[in-house]
């Protein structure tokens, strides 16, 4: 009970140090971060993992997303992530372990690196409900109008990223409810084209 405690502190911390950068920076959107935060706490009851530990993978994936986009260097946003993940979890009461899969979580957040623990593929299927979700679709497409202008700009973009996530679900759970949506916009997509 006293680790719970202890790493839930440290969650809580995550958190609001993210709700920060988002604030300063305005990326990733509030409303998206909250929605993969959400999902990330039922997969990991769910899953029976480590929910405070989730918490963090999730506050820490893009710490620095909206700093990058500001400096326009957005390819760097995971690097930049892990770097003040790693600072900020230095002056935090973690186990070696658990830093490791939170930097873990970081880095593999757009794949291509392999999952160290269940947290860390749990926070991935998080963030993929950013962009498969219903709500997550929404918004994400309300911020491609804000930034393209036209609708039929942010067709190509919105696929994209939504075929990106799909390719990144690797959860049964979470493909279960994210795939028949992703599948359904698809086509939506595809008929909204023409």
């Amino acid at each position: 009970m006293a680790n719970d405690t202890r790493l839930q502190q440290v969650a809580d911390k995550a958190v609001k140090y993210a709700r920060k950068e988002i604030q300063e920076y305005g990326a990733p959107d509030l409303d998206i971060f909250n929605l993969s935060l959400e999902k990330g706490r039922q997969l990991a009851d769910r899953l029976s993992a480590s929910r405070p530990l989730v918490e963090i993978c999730v506050a820490m994936m893009d710490l620095k997303l909206g700093q990058s986009q500001r400096e326009k260097r957005v390819p760097e946003h995971v690097q930049m992530s892990a770097d003040a993940a790693t600072e900020f979890l230095s002056q935090e009461n973690v186990t070696a372990e658990e830093t490791a899969t939170i930097i873990n979580a970081v880095e593999a957040h757009h794949g291509g690196v392999p999952f160290a623990a269940l947290e860390a593929e749990i926070a991935t299927n998080a963030d993929c409900y950013r962009f498969l979700h219903p709500r997550g679709i929404f918004i994400f497409f309300s911020i491609l109008r804000g930034r393209l202008g036209s609708v039929e700009a942010c067709f190509g973009p919105m696929r994209q990223k939504m075929d990106e996530k799909a390719g990144l679900l690797s959860l049964d759970v979470a493909k279960e409810e994210l795939l028949p949506v992703y599948e359904d916009f698809k086509r939506h997509l595809e008929m909204a084209k023409e």
